[in-house]
């Protein structure tokens, strides 16, 4: 009976344990019992850098028993972080060690290893508090130095009392139930991470009285913000102290009793680090929702301060949910939301354009990525700025997720992208393939496969996704939307030198330039009457539009332009060519970012060009916004967007009657008016150009030899498809038709 009973306890002491995450071993000879650890985490040093930015967002987990039993807070951008935690864990057996792991965290994707250690326990006396110094190692690279953490460790012997109480309260609880309550709690637990409660909306107004930093007595000064994981950048304004910004930044607010958000100003500098002007900080606690307030906030640890308005709102239309739970399919929210978005709610909450539902079903046939000839799946689901993730399903190449996502439409002429990638414990997730679906491409109600494509999205890889969207939006709402400046993403990876994207840019400018130059080449062969009909026929035409030119002619020629172009679509007579060479440069891009990803640590260009890369990278920049500005008004005229071309149809007809039936003067009086009264009705709004954020939402001629890329793609798939059953048809009928004949004649003789 004493056996029995002693037999019970150590059995209960170990439930105990595992309820804490720690080995369920025997206990070792000798040993007395249950052990409390408790565990100071003192800081790091000299981490290791895992973010572009050569810095990284270190964390630290604990293991014993290969159950985790605590988790540190983040500490952003710090190779040097401070943690100052405690953690107590139980545990019945010294000899297992505590097993330490640093992590650098990024949001939406597979956090990065940084570095392990191990603390052997059985070298710790009992009841001595003990500083610890451990060096992280990383098994794929023993000889590189990750750097260090320190701890502050006391063991003492456990509350054997305590521990039975507890096992008696939850003795009745068998560890199947316990272990699907956990899982429940922690899938909510990540359900829930995911979802933000508000909107906080920044507006950065001016600076004042900054810093000097440059020996000219000025600065070129830009401020960076961030909340969390979430980063942006400002505009860059050259050689002042008072700079004016009249930007707006939106961040996402997951704790409802706010958040901090950290912003520093910076001085540009080419060709060194840029210099640090200043920091604030905004506590969005102490901030009032459904109101905009004005700062003045100081800078620290520099001069001047910075004019800034914080709005916060609530939001609730990010929502994720199981496959049961379609709220569409409800028809009384279904009318509540078409409701929402109908005519008669155009002018009401214009930022409100649409709403998406994105149903992720399953995959198949996806890429085994790990050892064992599987993978552990998992879905990043991204529209714009707002990023959700379904949960992983562990060693499948074939995942059912079955979830919905809803998110709030800012944009009609966003992409939602679908990523795959696969959880590693102890690296950054590998990329399994990849979808963008432009929202304006969508077919609602419609469930179809996907073929996942690479990084680039110029080549498929190996699997399919299953997906239905609804997207349901107002008409008016999203045009006036597009006459507005497009949503900043956040800051994830600064821009790099590529030696093929220089190139490709300066083939597409090349491209631009040359249309303009045989243009003019095309005029002038006209006063030099190279081709007499011609010259007779522009000569002509010159003498009607001159005599008779008015200023609505302007808008109705490019109206005609417009119409004669999507009577050539209509027909079947649009000649427009894809370029060979960009498409070349598209495919020695994605090879170039392959070997880039397999073999980082080579140097190649970009490190031979270190002293003047950010020239080249601003060169690249510009060279890619010129030429894509040529293209983009082309692709206008070229109907590759049509809800575009209409717009631009519907916004042409009323310039040509407004041209026509009022005078000129009327026209510029009033433009002028609005624009010396602007700042006056409302000093802090953002300048903006209603043409340059039109032209931003039509694609480059990059983006549209993508997306044809993909379409011939699908063409060649099927033509192969019904080519290799015509060769099957045809070997069939080879053998089967003769030996048919041979039976017929001899069924013919008998």
């Amino acid at each position: 009976m004493i056996e029995f009973c002693s037999l019970k306890i150590k059995c209960g002491v170990r439930s105990i344990t595992n309820s804490f995450g720690t080995s369920n071993a025997d206990l070792p000879p000798g040993d007395p019992g249950m052990y409390q650890l408790d565990v100071t985490l003192k800081r790091g040093q000299n981490l290791a850098a895992r973010d572009r930015g050569g810095t990284s967002d270190p964390y630290v987990k604990f293991k014993l028993g290969g159950k985790e039993v605590f988790r540190s807070k983040t500490v952003h951008k710090n190779l040097n972080p401070v943690w100052e935690e405690k953690a107590y864990i139980l545990t019945d057996n010294l000899r297992e060690p505590l097993y330490i792991k640093v992590f650098d965290y990024d949001f939406g994707l597979q956090d990065d290893f940084i570095g392990s250690a191990f603390l052997d326990l059985t070298s710790l006396e009992l009841n001595r508090q003990t500083d610890v110094t451990l060096s992280l190692k990383d098994p794929h690279y023993p000889d590189h130095d990750m750097g260090s953490i320190f701890l502050s460790v006391l063991l003492a012997p456990g509350d054997q009392r305590e521990a039975t109480m507890l096992m008696r309260k939850s003795w009745k609880r068998s560890s199947k139930v316990t272990f699907q309550t956990q899982s429940l709690r922690l899938s909510d637990l990540h359900r829930k991470s995911q979802l933000w409660r508000g909107i906080v909306s920044v507006t950065l107004i001016e600076g004042r009285e900054l810093k000097a930093m440059d020996a000219n007595g000025l600065s070129d000064p830009y401020v960076k913000f961030r909340l969390g994981h979430q980063k942006y950048k400002s505009k860059i304004v050259p050689k002042t102290l008072n700079p004016q910004w009249r930007e707006q930044f939106d961040f996402h607010l997951y704790d409802e009793r706010g958040g901090i958000i950290d912003i520093t100003v910076w001085d540009k500098d080419v060709g060194k680090k840029d210099d640090f002007i200043g920091r604030c900080q905004i506590d969005l606690s102490t901030l009032s929702k459904e109101q905009t307030h004005k700062l003045e906030m100081p800078l620290e640890e520099g001069e001047g301060y910075l004019v800034l308005l914080v709005t916060l709102t609530a939001s609730a239309a990010v929502t994720i949910s199981d496959l049961s739970i379609n709220s569409l399919e409800d028809q009384k929210e279904r009318e509540e939301i078409l409701k929402r978005y109908s005519p008669m709610m155009m002018f009401h909450n214009i930022s409100d354009v649409g709403f998406l539902q994105v149903k992720v079903i399953r995959a198949e046939a996806l890429m085994a990525a790990d050892v064992t000839g599987k993978s552990d799946p998992f879905c990043v689901v991204e529209l714009n700025n707002d990023r959700l993730l379904t949960h992983t399903v562990y060693r499948n190449l074939n995942p059912e997720w079955n979830k919905i996502f809803t998110f709030n439409i800012k944009d009609i002429h966003s992409v939602l992208e679908v990523t795959v990638y696969d959880e590693d414990r102890d690296r950054s997730a590998d990329f399994l393939g990849k979808v963008a679906i432009p929202l304006l491409s969508i077919q609602n109600g419609e469930q179809k496969a996907y073929v996942l494509k690479n990084k680039q999205l110029t080549g498929p890889t190996k699997g399919v996704i299953y997906l239905e969207i609804d997207v349901i939006f107002n008409a008016v709402k999203a045009s006036i939307r597009t006459l507005m400046p497009k949503e900043q993403k956040y800051i994830e990876e600064e821009d790099r030198l590529s030696k093929q994207l220089l190139l490709r840019n300066f083939i597409r400018m090349k491209h631009c330039i040359m249309a303009l130059i045989t243009a003019v080449c095309y005029i002038s062969s006209c006063f030099d009457w190279d081709s007499p009909p011609r010259s007779l026929a522009a000569f002509l035409l010159f003498l009607f539009v001159v005599w008779n030119f008015e200023l609505y002619m302007i808008p109705l020629a490019l109206l005609l332009l417009l119409a004669w172009n999507y009577f050539l679509i209509i027909s079947g007579k649009d000649n427009r060519q894809h370029d060979t060479v960009v498409e070349d440069m598209l495919e020695d891009e994605e090879e170039e970012d392959d070997r880039d990803d397999k073999d980082g640590e080579k140097k190649g260009f970009m490190n031979r060009l270190y002293a003047i890369q950010e020239v080249c990278v601003t060169v690249q920049n510009i060279l890619d916004e010129i030429a894509s500005f040529g293209e983009r008004i082309k692709n206008t005229f070229n109907w590759t967007v049509p809800f575009l071309s209409w717009l631009a149809i519907v916004a042409l007809s009323v310039f040509t009657i407004i041209l026509y039936f009022i005078p000129l003067r009327y026209i510029v009086l009033v433009w002028g008016i609005n624009k010396f009264t602007k700042k006056i009705r409302n000093p802090y709004a953002i300048d903006n150009n209603e043409l340059l954020d039109f032209l931003s939402r039509v694609p480059s001629d990059v983006q549209v030899l993508i997306n044809a890329l993909k379409k011939e793609k699908k063409k060649e798939k099927k033509k192969k498809k019904k080519k290799s059953w015509c060769e099957l048809q045809a070997f069939l009928m080879q053998y089967t038709i003769p030996q048919d004949h041979a039976r017929f004649k001899i069924a013919s003789n008998t």
